[in-house]
């Protein structure tokens, strides 16, 4: 037989684009339209229902950037489509290939009930099936006119990232508002070639079946009556029956498809538009599930579904019906899905809490898994937080967007810092917008990785970023592919019936230790540099507040502030979402999180001192307040009292220039350049500062990535480095006990204060950049002599050790990580600690000494600032504040006590006396990360505790006040059945592994809120 394969192939293509698609609305008629344009904000739906339209036709612009457009569309059912289904066909000015990224609409009647959402892929209203013929339509469009930010050419710079820089011109032209006549068969026709086309594509060239389905497809397209075509639609179906009835092969593999959404609650939109966004994706996704019966829809982030309750009551009843169906599945139990990689110990947690607990409370469902499929790399403390909130299972796709390496496995077990393990699953689909294309389920089945011992997968399916959801047509390819010959199998399925299959027949799923690194998007660990400042200062100062108002509550009687602390927790959690904590959203989404977290920061201080205030009592004595979990200058954790005096530090001029700090433990020689060279630790006679190098470095690169640029920085940034030695300025600062430098550079000034307090062993780095640079890279070094093949970096609850070496392309991928609180490197009995008040990004190197090449030494640079021009770019203009302690001879434990430290300075109170701690632990690798009370409003007090060193640790828990009963807990303070503590009387015996997390619930003998 001759091959006239790409004579059908081409053939198939044309007749379809330009007969077949077309005939699927065979006759249409214009709708006559009025717009309202909403001034300013978008406005209640009565509001926009009763908005005066005037009149405007087809082919006009419309929609200033982010505003809102109310249109009302009439018309007539022609008499003459009696008997036919009818559907309004609403076209805003839609791009097909970016669902998502443009203008959207929601579709209500004129009583304001939504219908359904509009977006490229679903501009479909249905008006009847079948009419009887002259029926009135009216129907209202609430239209977003977002403007297009990731556009064809991507990461251009633009204004259009803020309402206030965008400009007012239209964005949009309105392209078609018809009533037309909808014929199904056609459209099923449409669906039959596409699903056999793209299969026919995925099959080998000498494939039987990819032959067999040419033939078909030739014989359909020969029963097509180009001038009638739905007239002869049935009878080309006929053609392709029998070769659409073929069974999929045993061994195929098995694709569970969820459908799904994947909503970014900001992104290149701000917040508030994310909630119409969601409305839009619900309201399409109940209205399919009532059409169709196998189709499941499972929607994460519990803060999205409080979105719909608080600002959509109408689409709120229509969801909570089709979850009692079991059908809208809520998946995931977090309050978003988050950047993991930043977020702290407690914050971590609380989206576990406040999701699993928003889930429970509306609907009773308890998420088993973790659904994060965006997220940009994972920490290796995770692990544990996801099972200490009930939960076993975690779902991501992200990995696979890795430049470097490809992961080994798509299924397998993930195991954290402590040893919990999680039965984990990248989908081999390679992407959570699936579609049901041929491409991609082929691609699934080729790509999975662990064929022959498994063969399930899932395909997370539906438009999403900027939402959209599952459509009518991925659900009819889904149905053709549920059993088809040289397909995988394709069925609808909840999140849990897939990972309950997954698990089941790959019990001995190897095992992936330490954390899930993203080999992209490093960067996002600095940019937007005030939304981590504001982050990180919130996270310490909820935990600020739970603790004095939980003790205040106990010792005082202070009404403890439950509503106000859950309200804002929940909004400190929404800002950890993946695109706004990472830094890559548009100017808007920083500049409101700059103020929402300024106003937090304001309610959380109130908070604080009127607890502390209660405590304190009348009086005129002096007291500190120590918040951190360990006891600071004769304080005690979470107590008040008189710190103890401490020596005093010597400040002198240096010979050579420069000034010499020296408080008997440390002394710091700081050069005329301002740059530190020599840091000697006194008692162990031992120099920091690597031979020749000099510390407090600040270093300047060029900073231009291939792509992504708020995400990614590439490794040949390295290339290009600019010391900044040049001092403007250097002197003395307070009262001798610091050294003010000043450097100028471009458009830029920086000012630092270094200082050594009296009795402390660390060398304090306060750091003023006033920065105005573009597509920069500012970092701070200090080259240590230190030789070092790993390093500690903090993460939840605990720390994870990374190489310092390059020996693999896994570790070169490295170069550049996340840190919490610290960093710490040692040689054995010898470290060093660099802690930091709010910066994450770092990154770790070895050089040759210089003496002789004699060994090698540790450098560690911190990442201050960037300056990328896409989504926002102004990104990290202005004026900056970091704070950051050198110290020497560091432990692990003192790199935990001093991150701390410096994340929870003093607060001084006058007041009558001492303030003792609730509770008191008496090993310092023991750390509290929370005290408060328990959330159901009982009057217990809760505390969570974690092993911070790294070791098996032995201690007791003290509660300063008469207990009734103690229970370990899960994260959401439910009790544990397997989990018996060891008490007595007010005392606790622990006994943690390395890295443990422990939950205690302690009932008071005399209960009081």
């Amino acid at each position: 037989m001759h091959d006239d394969r790409t004579l059908v192939e081409a053939r198939l293509k044309r007749v379809l684009d330009e007969r077949i698609r077309p005939a699927v609305y065979p006759d249409s008629v214009p709708l006559e339209v009025a717009v309202w344009h909403a001034p300013g904000e978008p406005v209640p739906v009565a509001e926009g229902l009763a908005g005066e339209p005037e009149p405007i036709e087809v082919g006009a612009r419309w929609g200033a950037p982010w505003g809102t457009s109310w249109f009302r569309v009439t018309g007539t059912v022609p008499e003459a489509w009696a008997g036919k289904t009818v559907e309004a066909l609403l076209d805003l000015g839609f791009d097909e290939n970016m669902p998502g990224f443009q203008c959207e609409g929601l579709v209500y009647r004129p009583d304001g009930t939504p219908v359904k959402g509009l977006n490229p892929r679903n501009q479909w209203v249905r008006i009847g099936a079948p009419v009887e013929g002259g029926e009135e339509v009216r129907l209202h469009v609430e239209a977003a006119s977002n403007p297009v930010i990731l556009d064809y050419h991507p990461f251009l710079p633009t204004q259009l990232g803020d309402k206030e820089t965008a400009g007012s011109e239209p964005q949009y032209t309105l392209t078609r508002m018809d009533l037309a006549v909808f014929d199904e068969t056609v459209w099923q026709l449409v669906l039959d070639l596409e699903v056999l086309g793209e299969l026919m594509h995925e099959l080998p060239m000498d494939s039987a079946r990819r032959w067999e389905i040419v033939r078909a497809l030739e014989r359909a397209l020969d029963a097509i009556d180009l001038q009638d075509v739905n007239g002869t639609a049935a009878q080309a179906r006929v053609r392709l029956e029998t070769v659409l009835s073929e069974p999929a092969v045993p061994s195929a593999h098995r694709i569970s498809a969820v459908g799904h959404a994947h909503i970014d609650s900001a992104w290149l939109w701000p917040l508030r538009e994310t909630v119409r966004k969601v409305a839009r994706t619900t309201s399409n996704m109940t209205a399919l599930l009532e059409d169709e019966p196998e189709f499941v829809f499972a929607m994460s982030q519990a803060q999205q579904w409080a979105w719909v309750k608080e600002h959509r009551p109408e689409v709120w009843a229509r969801v909570k019906k089709a979850v009692a169906d079991g059908r809208f599945v809520p998946a995931g139990g977090m309050w978003v899905e988050s950047d993991t990689n930043m977020p702290g110990s407690e914050a971590m947690a609380r989206q576990f809490v406040h999701g699993k607990r928003f889930f429970l409370d509306e609907f009773g469902v308890e998420n088993d898994e973790a659904w994060l499929p965006d997220t940009f790399g994972f920490a290796a403390g995770l692990p544990q937080i996801i099972k200490a909130a009930g939960s076993k299972w975690l779902l991501t796709q992200k990995i696979s967007w890795s430049q470097t390496n490809k992961f080994p496995h798509h299924t397998f077990r993930w195991e954290g810092i402590d040893g919990t393990r999680i039965f984990t699953h990248f989908p081999p689909v390679d992407t959570y917008n699936c579609s049901m294309k041929g491409s991609e389920i082929a691609h699934a089945a080729r790509n999975f990785k662990d064929k022959g011992v498994a063969r399930h997968s899932l395909a997370p399916t539906g438009w999403g970023d900027g939402g959209g959801g599952t459509t009518r047509e991925m659900v009819a390819k889904a149905a053709r592919l549920r059993d088809l010959e040289g397909s995988a199998t394709v069925v609808w399925e909840t999140p849990a019936e897939f990972f309950e299959k997954a698990e089941s027949e790959y019990p001995d799923a190897p095992v992936w230790v330490g954390e899930l690194y993203l080999e992209l998007h490093r960067a996002t660990l600095t940019s937007q540099a005030k939304t981590k400042q504001g982050n990180r200062r919130s996270e310490h100062l909820l935990r600020e507040a739970e603790l004095w108002a939980a003790t205040a509550a106990v010792r005082a009687g202070l009404p403890y502030p439950y509503e106000e602390l859950d309200r804002i927790w929940k909004t400190v959690l929404l800002h950890q979402f993946h695109d706004i904590l990472p830094g890559s959203s548009i100017a808007w989404v920083h500049r409101e999180a700059r103020r929402t977290y300024e106003r937090i920061a304001g309610e959380l201080t109130a908070i604080i001192e009127a607890a502390q205030r209660a405590l304190a009592g009348e009086g005129v004595r002096e007291l500190v307040f120590n918040s951190a979990p360990h006891t600071r200058d004769g304080v005690p954790a979470g107590g008040a009292g008189t710190p103890a005096a401490e020596g005093r530090t010597h400040l002198t001029p240096r010979p050579s220039g420069g000034f010499v700090l020296d408080n008997g433990l440390l002394r710091i020689e700081i050069d005329a350049r301002g740059l530190v060279v020599s840091a000697y630790d006194i008692e162990a006679d031992r120099e920091t500062i690597a031979p020749g190098a000099a510390a407090n470095l600040l270093q300047l690169h060029p900073d231009f990535p291939n792509m992504w640029d708020a995400w990614d920085v590439d490794e040949f940034y390295r290339n290009t480095v600019t010391d900044l030695t040049d001092a403007d300025e250097i002197a003395p600062e307070g009262e001798g006990e610091g050294v003010r430098i000043v450097r100028s550079f471009g458009s830029s000034r920086v000012t630092q204060v270094l200082s050594l307090a009296p009795g402390q062993r660390s060398l304090l780095l306060d750091t003023e950049v006033d920065w105005h640079e573009t597509e920069k890279f500012l970092k701070l070094a200090f080259p240590l002599d230190v030789h070092a093949e790993r390093y500690a970096s903090e993460t939840q609850f605990g720390h994870f050790h990374r190489p310092t070496h390059t020996n693999t392309s896994w570790e070169a991928a490295k170069f550049e990580a996340c840190n919490h609180r610290f960093v710490h490197l040692e040689e054995p009995g010898w470290g060093v600690a660099l802690t930091n008040d709010s910066t994450y990004g770092h990154d770790v190197t070895r050089t040759v000494r210089t003496e002789g090449d004699r060994g090698t030494t540790t450098t560690v640079r911190v990442s201050l600032l960037r300056a990328p021009r896409f989504p926002d770019p102004e990104t990290d203009q202005g004026v900056h504040r970091f704070r950051h302690a050198l110290i020497p001879g560091a432990s692990i434990g003192d790199a935990v006590r001093e991150g701390w430290r410096i994340n929870l300075p003093e607060r001084r109170v006058t007041g009558a006396g001492e303030v003792a701690p609730l509770v008191t632990v008496d090993r310092d690798a023991v750390v509290i990360t929370a005290v408060k009370l328990a959330d159901d409003g009982s009057g217990d007090v809760v505390v969570r505790l974690h092993e911070a060193h790294g070791g098996r640790a032995r201690a007791t828990l003290t509660a300063d006040f008469e207990v009734a009963e103690v229970a370990a807990t899960d994260l959401l303070e439910r009790p544990l059945a397997d989990d018996a503590v060891e008490r007595d009387g007010n005392r606790v015996a622990l006994r943690l592994r390395p890295f443990e997390l422990v939950t205690l619930r302690f009932g008071r003998a005399q209960s009081g809120t």
